[in-house]
């Protein structure tokens, strides 16, 4: 689970980053089209702020595995990632256009789901390839 989080804290604070510094850019990366209303920015930038939450909390929780604290991290992640890959996706489908990303962005977020329920599911398997690393 150690490395989940980590993932999830570089994945989300990088996203949550480029939504607050250039919303427009990342959003036409994401959806081949940029953002236009100024109340867009607005919901851009307040997306990223809870992105670069979600990566600060996961961060600060990869030391912390095995509480129940972490879990319940790990455990919204599930609903997170599957709602965006969900998202992602129907607006992939939906849309003529999409950015190049898009398609990227809706493989990883699947990939997170199945790794965020793998690691609830199979405690064990995730502290198995950390002590591995450790060893290494």
């Amino acid at each position: 689970m150690d490395a989940l989080l980590t993932a999830t804290a570089l994945i989300e604070a990088g996203a949550g980053v480029a939504l607050l510094i250039l919303p427009s850019r990342a959003v036409e990366l994401l959806l081949g089209a940029p953002l236009e209303a100024p109340d867009a920015f607005t919901v851009a930038r307040v997306g990223g702020t809870a992105l670069l939450t979600l990566g600060a909390a996961a961060w600060l929780a990869r030391g912390d595995t095995q509480s129940r604290a972490a879990r319940g991290l790990v455990s919204a992640m599930v609903i997170y990632n599957l709602g965006v890959a969900l998202i992602l996706g129907a607006a992939g489908i939906r849309s003529e256009r999409v950015g190049i990303v898009l398609w990227p962005a809706v493989v990883l977020h699947t990939a997170m789901t199945i790794w965020c329920i793998m690691s609830l599911r199979h405690p064990s398997i995730a502290e198995d390839s950390g002590n591995l690393r450790q060893q290494l």
